[in-house]
């Protein structure tokens, strides 16, 4: 595990994904159908400094009040990842519920103006979830199932200080149930994106 935790140590410093953003992880729908469940109607290839620039140009006229306005999403095995800089829709409870329909979400959102939060859902239901800086704090119908995770990845619940690196303690617990380890690279490749301004 800690090889995992150097390896997503940029997840908690302000790299190309500054200090609020959210990566969903959705297991057996396509980047297509995971766009159409966040509401966009289209999509299109573009590399993630494209999506940037349009993330930071909706930012700048709505102030940031409203998210990123965009989600791209890329394969990755039998999972899409679905990143959204400056956005939290992935961690929505209507999202999450629209997105683990017939299917497994694993949410992350990093939120340095408010707060952190790890979802996991089935079918439209969340399992289980925590604050990765007080994980102390865990909800869910099975709030308990990843108990075993959140100990190997240094976020014990009874735990009574805060977590060194707890965004990538967080990933760390999302790369043990989905065998995808969300590195810097998932950022060079083409990925799909929609518009989901509201």
């Amino acid at each position: 595990m800690t090889d995992s935790l150097t390896e997503l140590a940029w997840l908690d410093s302000y790299g190309p994904l500054h200090d609020i953003f959210c990566v969903s992880f959705v297991r057996g729908l396509d980047p297509p159908e995971v766009l159409r469940r966040f509401g966009a109607a289209s999509g299109e290839r573009l590399a993630f400094a494209d999506l940037n620039s349009l993330v930071a140009e909706y930012v700048e006229q709505t102030q940031g009040g409203n998210g990123g306005g965009y989600v791209g999403v890329v394969a990755s095995g039998e999972w899409s990842v679905a990143v959204e800089p400056w956005g939290w829709q992935g961690n929505l409870p209507e999202v999450v519920g629209g997105l683990s329909k017939g299917s497994e979400v694993v949410a992350i959102n990093r939120h340095d103006y408010a707060e952190a939060h790890f979802v996991y859902a089935v079918d439209g239901t969340v399992l289980a979830g925590f604050l990765p800086r007080l994980p102390s704090h865990q909800y869910g119908s099975e709030p308990e199932r990843l108990t075993p995770w959140m100990r190997e990845a240094g976020l014990g619940p009874d735990r009574e200080e805060r977590p060194a690196n707890p965004i990538a303690s967080a990933f760390a617990v999302a790369a043990r149930m989905t065998g995808v380890r969300f590195t810097r690279e998932f950022l060079e490749e083409s990925l799909l994106v929609g518009d989901i301004r509201t």
